[in-house]
């Protein structure tokens, strides 16, 4: 019996990968334009770039800021990419840089040397005429940084809530994390049988298509 429900274990999940591969393919032929940028307060933006097998068209991959650094950012991009970064010497996991007064963490990268060889490679690639700013609700996110992502003067643009705000046009509310303060980690798989990241619930083919 337990070599017949092993099978059967097997047989689904090799459904559920064979049914994932398929899912992402369906959204790879809805995309209509391939040369945009997100510029990205984490990883959300890497994954979209990766799942649809795209080139990365942002130094903002594999690495995160706190989000009240992140509007900051978006308000002045191009005077923000234009500083050196300085690396900050403190107990960390991943290295860490200073870009003028904003914290970047390199959190995929092996060292600080690399973090910055990569974000100053693909800065030169950033389309400025197909931006998509993508913000996250966490990471010291408030009502009030909310408020001021809304205001940046991009028309593409959502920021990720773990709560429902129908007062702010680019918030979409992800579902999951109403009892936490702050948005979970939308990358990560949901608890179900077919494979679904959070990130999922918001059709990111769509919206890159405007």
């Amino acid at each position: 019996m337990s070599k017949k429900i092993e099978k059967i274990k097997n047989n689904m999940e090799r459904f559920r990968e064979w049914e994932w591969t398929r899912y992402k393919k369906r959204k790879c032929r809805r995309i209509k334009e391939h040369n945009f940028t997100i510029i990205a307060s984490n990883c959300g933006g890497t994954f979209i770039y990766y799942d649809m097998g795209l080139p990365y068209l942002t130094p903002t991959v594999n690495l995160s800021m706190g989000m009240n650094d992140f509007v900051k950012f978006a308000e002045n991009l191009k005077d923000y990419l234009e500083q050196e970064f300085v690396e900050i010497k403190e107990e960390s996991r991943y290295p860490i840089g200073l870009l003028g007064d904003i914290k970047i963490n390199f959190v995929h990268y092996d060292t600080f040397e690399e973090g910055v060889r990569k974000w100053e490679e693909r800065k030169k690639r950033i389309n400025w005429d197909n931006l998509f700013i993508m913000g996250t609700d966490k990471d010291g996110c408030t009502y009030e940084t909310i408020q001021r992502f809304e205001k940046l003067p991009y028309k593409n643009k959502v920021i990720f809530t773990h709560i429902n705000y129908p007062e702010f046009p680019s918030a979409f509310y992800i579902k999951g994390f109403e009892d936490r303060s702050e948005l979970g980690v939308i990358t990560f798989f949901k608890k179900q049988f077919l494979k679904r990241r959070y990130l999922d619930d918001f059709d990111y083919v769509k919206f890159l298509n405007r």
